[in-house]
This record gives structure tokens, sequence and C-alpha cells, in this order.
């Protein structure tokens, strides 16, 4: 199983122009994987911005969004070259995890209802696939198009319609952050899902997690978790890793659930939490 390190591009306060060292340091770490995650009323930056800042700064290391929310971005041609600009400057380390987004909140500032998000979803994929394949054109040309193939899709959610979306008409699964369960049931239906498409192989499983180590680890990702998730704390916050001991054991925990990308969210902007989890993870035996 790869893992990979978030960018700290959620969490508040946090400087901005941090993010091409934090990149940097993650790279040569070993990490195989920078993600960032979306939200829009939220200190944070956006998601495809921090990764472009990351890529500015890195050679191998690739670049995940886990998940960027597609529901409240209703032009979906706009959306699909800020992709394809991030995947060209990136020279196609892009994995784009693509998901409705879930907080109504965002929706209301954006003039966007949260009802029909699925049909949207699929009619916004087959507008960017078009834009991808250097479909759409003006007269001054086409946008170019990427190789086929590029860039690589996954799709996130919870409910039966998107294990169906994310094995039909992505790479794989972007998990959610916590649920060991829920992990579990979303691998065995988009693995189901898959095989009934008749597809060959196996759909990639990219899962998140919280974490936070050093003094004062548990108390930060105590106020991290109630920040960001509010009501939804309790749920969450059981899956955030503290310690080296929980740091195995949801290693393993995953890793037998079927995941093959596990990204670990920093709680902390703190550079220390590269160096520490790098260190961390090699006291319980396993590396990036």
């Amino acid at each position: 199983m790869r893992i990979g390190i978030g960018l700290p591009s959620a969490v508040p306060g946090t400087d901005a122009r941090s993010t091409g060292p934090w990149a940097v340091e993650s790279e040569h770490r070993g990490f195989r994987s920078l993600g960032a995650f979306d939200r829009l009323v939220y200190d944070n930056l956006d998601p495809l911005v921090a990764l472009a800042a990351a890529a500015a700064r890195t050679e191998r290391i690739e670049l995940v969004t886990t998940v960027l929310n597609a529901g409240y971005r209703s032009n979906p041609v706009v959306l699909a070259k800020q992709i394809s600009s991030l995947e060209r400057v990136s020279a196609g380390r892009l994995a784009v995890g693509l998901g409705m987004g879930g907080w109504a909140e965002d929706y209301a500032v954006s003039n966007v209802p949260m009802t029909g998000r699925g049909a949207a979803l699929e009619a916004t994929l087959a507008t960017m696939r078009t834009v991808w394949r250097g479909e759409l054109t003006g007269p001054a040309g086409p946008i170019p198009a990427l190789p086929p193939g590029r860039p690589r899709l996954l799709l996130a959610g919870f409910v039966p319609a998107a294990f169906a979306r994310a094995a039909t008409l992505s790479d794989g699964w972007v998990a959610p952050s916590f649920g060991l369960q829920i992990l579990k049931r979303g691998v065995d239906a988009v693995r189901r899902e898959w095989a009934r498409a008749g597809r060959q192989g196996q759909p990639r499983i990219i899962v998140e997690r919280y974490f936070c180590l050093g003094p004062g680890a548990q108390e930060t990702a105590d106020a991290y978790i109630a920040r960001y998730y509010g009501d939804l704390y309790a749920q969450v916050r059981h899956d955030v890793v503290t310690d080296v001991d929980q740091l195995r054991t949801e290693i393993d925990r995953v890793a037998e659930a079927g995941a093959d990308d596990l990204v670990l969210l920093p709680c902390s902007s703190g550079f220390e939490q590269i160096g520490l989890l790098s260190e961390a993870l090699k006291q319980a035996g396993r590396k990036p």
C-alpha cells in the first residue's frame, strides 16, 4: 500500500507560502503522494491552487485531490480547463478525486441546489471529458487534448449510486476519512460494480486518515477535528492517528480492507509533522 501525506492547506491559520517547502520535504522523505481536500466557506486554500504550488517545487510525487467538490463548481468547462492546466503543469502527476461535497453552506453561498447532484456530476464528467479529449474548439482552436486516460480520475461518495459511478465512470474510489466499516462496505461494493461492468483489473482505492504527532498531539487533533467537523467530531476523531501504535494499527486495518493508498492528512501545519510522520512510519515497520 502506498502512503502519502496531505498538504497543510486546510489547517486554519497556515501560512500559504509553506505549501512549497512542505511539498519539497515530503518528496524528499519518500512519501508517494501529496493530498489536498476541498471546502468553500472555510480557512483553506483551493486544492487546485495548493497542488499547483506543490507541483512547481517537486518532480516525482503524485498530486491527489481527496476530494475536489464538483457540485457547486457549476461551469464544467472552466473546471476541466483548471484540472487540465494542473495536469500539464505537473507533467502528468495528477490524480483527481472528485465528489459532490456535502456541506450545505458551500452550496448556499454558491446559489446551487443540493438536489439532483448525482445527475449533475455525471453531466459534468461527460463535459469535462470532451475538453480533455480536445473536442471543445473555438475560432482560435481547441483546448489542447490530454493523453488518453489523463487525468487519472476517482470518484467519492458512500451510497450505492456513488459506488456504481466510481466503478463505471472512473478509475476507482476515494473513501471517507473515517469509518472502517464504511471503507469495507465501499471497497466490496465498488469492486462488485467494477466486475459487473466488465472492467479489467481492479479499481484503485484511496482512503484518508488524519494525523498529528509529537507533544500535544491529542489536544491539537481534538481542536482541529472539532472545528472542521462539528457534530461529526466523535465519529471522525475515533480514527485520527496520534501515536506510533495507532499508526501501525490503522495502516494494517485499511490495507486489510483493500486500500491501495493511504493519505495521512495533517491536523497541524507545523513543519516538524513531516519528519515525525516519516520517523513514526519507520518505527511502525512501514515505509511510504
